[in-house]
Formats: C-alpha cells, structure tokens, sequence
C-alpha cells in the first residue's frame, strides 16, 4: 500500500527545522499542479455550454487525479486536500457524460458509444503505459518502491500488457510495492472508475429518470458520509488509521479499496449527471474567478481539527464532497468565457488528459531521486521539481500533438468511416 503518515504526525508538527527545506522543495511540483489544475478544471463547461462542441474538453477530467496522487505525500506540510480532485472530477465526468450523450441515444448506439469513449480515452492510457515501464528502472529505491529492482525484464513486458488493457492489476502482479491496480502509471486507479461508470452510463444508468437519479444520490450521498465519519458498516475498514475520517483511497483491490472507490465514483456521479438532467445552472458574475478560488481553497485546506478531533476533518470533507462541488460544478457550467480567456482555456483542455495521464511515471522519478539525496539544499529540491515540471508538461503536450491526436484521427476513421467520409 502506498506509504502516509499516521493522524498524530500531521498534527504533531515534529518535522526538524533543518529539514523543512528540504521539504518545501520535495513538494514544490505539487504546488504548480495545483496551480495548473485550478486553470484546468473550467475549462469544458463554458466551451461545451457555448460552442455546442458536446465534448472538446473532456479530458480536463484526468488532470485532477495529479494532485489526488501526489499532492497528498505532503499532507500536513503544503497541501492537504488534493485527494479531493478525483472526487470532484467524478462530478465532473457525470454532468459531461450527460451533457454530451444523454440527448443522443436515439442516433446512437451502446457500440458507438463505447467507440466513441475509447478512442477519446484509450490512446493516452497505452502511451501513459509505456512511459510508466521505460521509466520503471530509474525508480527504483528500497524506501518507496521496494519491489522495483526485484522485478525481471519480461516480468515487466508481461505487465505492461495488461495495464494496456488498463483492467486492474491483481495484488500478486504488482511490481513497485505500492499494491496499485497499475504500478505502472498510478493514476490510472481512477482512470478504471471512470470506464466502469461509462459502461454502467451505456448499459443502466441513461434510463433513469430524475427521479430515480435523485434516490441513488441520497443513498450514495449516505454512503460518502458514513466514509467521511469513519463508519465502517460493512466491517472492512479495521486497518484504516492514518486514512480515517478521509476520503483516502480506490487503487487496489482489496475489499475496503473496493468499497472506498466506488464511494467515491458513485456520489459525484450521480450527483453531475443529475446537474446535468435538472439543468440547474447558477449564473453568477464573474463565476469563472469564484470557482477557481474556490476549489484552489479547497485543495490546499489544511486538515481540519486537531488529534484528539479527527473527526471534524471527516465533516470537512463530507461537507465539501456532497454540497460544495456539486455547487461549484453548477456555477462553473453557467459561466461565460469569452476573449482570449477562451484560447488559454483550449489550450489547457487540450494538455490536461496527456499531462494527467504521463505525469506519474516522473513523479516516481522525483520521489527516487529525494530518497538519494536527502541532504541535498533547498534550491537543488526546488531544481529538480522545477525540471520535472517543465518536462512533465512538454511530454504531455509532445504526446498529444504527436500520437494522441494522429491515433485518435486514425481509430475515428476506421472505426467510423461513414461519418469521416461524410465530413470529406
């Protein structure tokens, strides 16, 4: 399981002075994702809304899972709520999803649907993949990745396979030690929920009426707080310490993995695709500006109450998942952007999937690199967070010029040939 510190060391403050540096600037690429998230994250309501384009910026859903992977390595020193990206993306995903397909599935099909989904998704998992397993041997450190240098070359091949596949890795495949259902490319975790909620929309979820959505939100919405107040109700959740009264969790595939991250999917969900149904938009001025500060406060919170009050972060957080990003979701997709507002909002939807999707792998690279050199200064730490940044975002932005698109354009055609030669 990936490694956090229990509930009293984020309390306790017990970091020595000398190595707070050292700290800051371990973490300082978690600051520039946060950063480029907040710029991200609005980019597909105004542009879907006011476009009629029912899906260009799709992709900005992945870049939140960025700082639900990494952000959260320096709870209680920098940024203490990123893990709440994903539960937000999920919301997200499902007034997307409903915005984009609920009015066409009477010149659609479940196969065209799929098709459709895949060729979006898919390219990026496989390149994400790939550069997970070139970068696999450069990371490994007996601290963080202990069962990387124990891994043969054909162990590694005969995984990449089947993370192509992005079908969850058992725990007796995993290569890094991390237990992750891809210990390739960790974010992929989230990346899986969000397939398996595509095909249950295909399948089930697009009959619903709105009453029937509006009953699984409830009792999804139990579900999500019972996890926030630490409830374990289905008795599975007697190893979960340093995690308690959080929403933590979702990346492997044991039995509390499991039910904490299909509560995570299933309230935003159901709560975005409801938005979407009910149309309920909230047009406020300058609604653009409020809901990037918003989830900015939001993902940099620092963990509410004190040791001996955890449980005041586990409302915190439920309050924040159930009310709140809803709220903002419906804020966000009643805003105009207009200007050159629109262009650098384009141009961050186009890299948020290739950068969410390519970024890990030289996280691990960094988290690697910080275990060999703890007595390094503060300024070699911001450095090298600095240079994994910068080549973070011109793999991402190569990849989607280079193979994202070309791939997409030749599933599209052969996939769906009539519709390319009627464009012709």
């Amino acid at each position: 399981m990936r490694p956090y510190r229990s509930a009293s060391t984020l309390y306790s403050g017990t970091i020595p002075a000398s190595r707070f540096g050292q700290v800051c600037g371990k973490y300082y690429c978690d600051v520039l994702y946060v950063a480029l998230a907040v710029g991200v994250v609005w980019i597909e309501y105004p542009l879907v809304r006011h476009t009629g384009n029912n899906q260009p910026y799709f992709s900005s859903l992945e870049l939140l899972a960025c700082v639900a992977d990494d952000a959260f390595a320096a709870a209680g020193q920098i940024i203490n709520h990123g893990y709440l990206a994903v539960n937000f993306f999920f919301v997200l995903s499902g007034f997307v999803i409903g915005y984009a397909y609920d009015d066409r599935w009477d010149r659609m099909t479940i196969w065209s649907f799929f098709k459709r989904r895949v060729i979006r998704l898919h390219p990026m998992v496989v390149y994400g993949c790939a550069f997970g397993a070139l970068m696999f041997y450069f990371t490994g450190c007996q601290d963080q990745f202990p069962l990387v240098d124990q891994t043969p070359w054909w162990m590694l091949i005969l995984v990449f396979l089947w993370c192509c596949t992005i079908v969850p890795m058992p725990a007796s495949w995993d290569i890094r030690g991390w237990a992750e259902t891809n210990p390739l490319n960790g974010p992929v975790w989230s990346l899986q929920w969000e397939y398996l909620a595509n095909i249950l929309y295909a399948l089930v979820i697009r009959r619903f009426t709105k009453l029937w959505l509006t009953v699984c939100v409830v009792l999804f919405g139990v579900m999500t707080l019972l996890l926030c107040l630490n409830v374990d109700w289905l008795g599975v959740w007697e190893n979960r310490t340093a995690e308690a009264f959080t929403v933590i969790g979702g990346w492997s595939l044991s039995p509390d993995q499991l039910l904490i991250g299909s509560t995570r999917l299933l309230y935003p969900f159901f709560a975005g695709l409801l938005l979407s149904r009910a149309n309920r938009l909230i047009k406020v001025r300058g609604g653009f500006w409020l809901c990037s500060a918003l989830i900015a406060a939001v993902l940099v919170m620092p963990r509410v109450g004190g040791a001996d009050s955890l449980w005041m972060n586990g409302v915190y957080e439920a309050v924040v998942i159930l009310l709140l990003f809803p709220s903002i979701v419906s804020v966000g997709a009643g805003s105009r952007v207009t200007g050159r507002s629109s262009a650098v909002c384009r141009f961050f939807g186009e890299l948020s999937y290739p950068l969410y999707i390519t970024h890990f792998p030289l996280v691990y690279l960094q988290k690697s690199w910080v275990y060999y050199h703890p007595d390094a200064p503060l300024s070699t730490h911001v450095a090298v967070a600095v240079c994994v940044y910068v080549m973070a975002v011109a793999n991402a932005w190569a990849a989607y010029k280079l193979y994202d698109l070309p791939v997409r354009a030749w599933l599209k055609a052969r996939l769906f040939p009539a519709k390319e030669k009627r464009r012709r």
